[in-house]
């Protein structure tokens, strides 16, 4: 799930954004299918959603998608606040509407913010267990606590605070849009957006949890559900303009979202670019996403190399940047035949880890050192040859 949030602005442009975030289109779920087998430890999804006529988009882009809190969190949160629902606020935009409908559509009642912390402090000034969670100088303290919990876990924790319903907007952040890496070619599907979601859950201090968005598309989105969604622009992730230059893509796990939509729009429009894919994930039998597709598109030579790493079918872990070192020799080659590289998927371990296994690959390759490899990638950034979309 791609949260570039602060791109919207700079991308808007490239579309007619006749839809946005503020005025949002209500697509029906026409696909929610299950991509993991039974037994996997993840449960990964494929999303199409409808558009409507002149809605479009570029390989590369994301969708927004605009969920609401499940309504067993949202009764949680009012039993922990003492209210019954029916309470009326003004929302962000000074609309009155219930206190039910807020917390579901309008707050982030979810993952625990520090500075929800902060302000929800400021109305019980006297309450010792708040007081030694604010300020800097309690920062790590703060952070520990919001570790794992929920807006329920502070009002439950503390309760009686909130005395007034609309004191709500100064305590809880927006509920905000998730982005997801748009997963389709409109070459290929031209009435609608498809996606690849991890759905999150998991258990943490004595409570079920899941993700706000990937939650409500696990359980919540079924065929013929609406769902509120605009297009986002991302004009830093882009296949190359010349159509013959090969291409390299690692997308392990839900990373693998924008190289299927690169695939199917080069196989659409008969593009001549090599391309070679590096995918990775736990096990092949219950975790190889689209591999029927990948294997035909392989078959047929779209995908000129189909790279796989699942770390957890043999004794030592493997993964993507370890097949990476295993092919340098070529992968240098295809790079100085002017390859793009582009790389998905999450941005704390993995991403770094593919850019030392890269810097790596092209000092191998150049018989140079890691000085050199770094100058190397930055001429390449520089040609926009080397393109992240990481989260």
């Amino acid at each position: 799930m791609t949260e570039v949030l602060e791109q919207e602005a700079k991308g808007a442009s490239a579309h007619a954004a006749k839809y946005t975030r503020n005025n949002p289109y209500f697509s029906t779920v026409t696909v929610n299918e299950l991509l993991t087998a039974e037994g996997s430890e993840k449960e990964t999804r494929h999303v199409e959603l409808s558009l409507e006529d002149g809605m479009t988009y570029t390989p590369g882009d994301a969708v927004g998608i605009l969920p609401e809190n499940r309504p067993e969190a949202v009764a949680e949160v009012l039993t922990a606040l003492g209210f019954k629902g029916d309470e009326r606020v003004l929302d962000h935009y000074k609309v009155e509407i219930s206190l039910e409908e807020a917390l579901r559509t309008r707050l982030g009642i979810g993952k625990l913010a520090r500075g929800s912390v902060n302000q929800y402090a400021k109305l019980a000034p006297e309450i010792e267990g708040l007081k030694v969670m604010v300020g800097p100088e309690h920062k790590a303290r703060a952070e520990e606590y919001c570790w794992g919990r929920e807006f329920v876990d502070l009002a439950t924790d503390f309760p009686g605070v909130v005395k007034d319903p609309q004191e709500l907007f100064h305590v809880l952040q927006r509920l905000t849009p998730r982005m997801y890496s748009i997963a389709s070619s409109q070459a290929m599907h031209k009435d609608n957006v498809q996606t690849t979601v991890r759905v999150v859950r998991y258990d943490a201090h004595g409570r079920s949890r899941q993700g706000v968005a990937s939650g409500h598309l696990g359980d919540r989105a079924g065929v013929g559900v609406k769902m509120p969604i605009f297009l986002h622009a991302n004009g830093n992730f882009r296949l190359p303009e010349d159509t013959s230059a090969p291409v390299i893509m690692i997308g392990p796990g839900t990373g693998i979202a924008p190289f299927r939509s690169f695939l199917e729009e080069r196989q659409a429009k008969g593009e001549t670019g090599d391309n070679w894919l590096f995918f990775g994930e736990q096990r092949e039998a219950m975790d190889f996403l689209y591999k029927e597709q990948l294997q035909a598109m392989h078959k047929d030579g779209v995908l000129t190399h189909l790279d796989t790493a699942f770390s957890r079918d043999q004794a030592k872990k493997v993964y993507v940047q370890d097949r990476m070192q295993e092919k340098a020799a070529e992968l240098y080659a295809w790079l100085e035949r002017g390859a793009y590289f582009y790389v998905c998927g999450d941005a704390t371990r993995m991403a770094k880890d593919v850019e030392t296994a890269l810097l790596d690959v092209i000092a191998k390759g150049s018989n140079g050192t890691l000085e050199h490899a770094a100058e190397y990638l930055a001429a390449m950034k520089k040609q926009k040859r080397y393109q992240r979309d990481v989260y």
